[in-house]
């Protein structure tokens, strides 16, 4: 099976798509099929992987979805089927199905909700006050886009039941055509990662007798790091918050940081490099993630598996990994006194933060990458099979 798959992000850029596609890449390559891979990338030529990219450079989004377009309609050619993982679809399934290519979308997000939330056309509404209301012009003709494009393709796997819910519930796909697959843990192997949080706060030069802190992701307004760095501000001195990650909202959380006086306890870190993450995760005390909106969170599943307590957002797919006071703390996106609490909890009970722990690892097997993969090996070998 020849397969091409694209990609929104792509290494070194931090985000899910950027690693989940070149571990699906990998694992495709080992069961003996034949991959390539178009993505937007900030490297000109990405290099270290064993199959061909081809990279889409950083510019005006239209620009860089027409170049998205025809390297698509060049590369599906040489495919058997076409693996999308982008919410912004249409260019790419069209381009497949120009080049008469069964098509299968990944589904992480509402699409039209988050191009809404982005530019303000729903007023900051979260994505289930979205799927409840109407707006202007521009969120409708986004939701008539996505429609088309979703019954454009031939099948559909959502990171999540949530998400697949909302696309039986609200949108009206067809069930059958929707199909829930998990996504999958793609760090190193957890019994191999031996390192303490000692150790591992030595070799990223972190001071050991601080508490630390640690969250992961794009800056984007909806992650509500501003949240965390509220709920910073609230707690003692020693302990500090790590932020890896970068976006359109890290000037203005600086600048939060700056007026709440934890300028000196906020570091950002920038995109930090994939190899150094699982090293930042052992040294965090406790992780927290707290955005508005997951479909299904690849750190999540880095995070349980090499052991650190987590507090998340119990919002969307976020308690499918996280299941509240068995696997991890929930709390809600704007509670600064919740989030709060939960970190103290975590900070002054080590047999809650053990237990947690325990729980998490427990799970591991439901997001075995074989596993998981296999699903969506099986998915694509099937819209193959009905062309033949």
């Amino acid at each position: 099976m020849k397969v091409l798959i694209t990609s929104p992000v792509f290494p070194p850029d931090l985000g899910g798509p950027a690693v989940y596609v070149p571990s699906l890449a990998r694992f495709l390559l080992e069961r003996g099929h034949e991959v390539r891979v178009v993505a937007f990338c900030a490297e000109k030529e990405p290099k270290g992987h064993p199959f061909a990219v081809v990279a889409i450079p950083r510019g005006p989004l239209p620009l860089r979805y027409l170049r998205a377009f025809f390297a698509v309609l060049r590369e599906a050619g040489k495919a058997d089927v076409v693996y999308v993982n982008e919410h912004l679809a249409l260019l790419h399934v069209l381009a497949a199905k120009l080049r008469g290519k069964p098509v299968m979308i990944r589904i992480m997000v509402d699409g039209a909700w988050e191009i809404s939330h982005r530019y303000g056309w729903c007023g900051g509404d979260d994505i289930n006050v979205f799927q409840t209301r109407r707006y202007g012009w521009k969120v409708r003709l986004t939701r008539f886009l996505q429609r088309r494009w979703w019954k454009w393709s031939d099948h559909i796997i959502s990171c999540s039941e949530f998400l697949r819910q909302i696309l039986v519930r609200n949108y009206a796909v067809p069930g059958d055509k929707v199909q829930r697959v998990f996504n999958a843990y793609h760090g190193p192997d957890p019994d191999s990662l031996r390192m303490t949080p000692q150790e591992a706060r030595r070799e990223l030069g972190l001071e050991p007798s601080r508490r630390y802190l640690l969250t992961i992701c794009r800056l984007m307004v909806w992650k509500r790091v501003d949240v965390i760095l509220e709920a910073l501000a609230l707690l003692p001195d020693d302990v500090h918050l790590l932020i890896a990650g970068d976006g359109d909202m890290e000037q203005p959380w600086r600048e939060l940081a700056q007026r709440l006086g934890v300028a000196h306890r906020a570091h950002f870190l920038g995109n930090v490099p994939h190899r150094l993450i699982p090293q930042y995760i052992r040294a965090a005390d406790v992780f927290v993630l707290n955005s508005e909106y997951e479909g299904l969170s690849h750190t999540l599943l880095e995070v349980q598996a090499l052991g650190t307590p987590i507090v998340a957002s119990a919002v969307c797919g976020n308690p499918e990994v996280v299941i509240e006071g068995e696997t991890g703390l929930g709390v809600q996106p704007d509670d600064i006194a919740g989030l709060q609490h939960a970190i103290e909890r975590y900070l002054q009970s080590p047999e809650l933060r053990q237990r947690m722990v325990e729980g998490g690892l427990r799970r591991r097997g439901e997001f075995d990458r074989t596993k998981t993969f296999s699903e969506v090996e099986a998915a694509l070998q099937r819209l193959v099979n009905a062309r033949r």
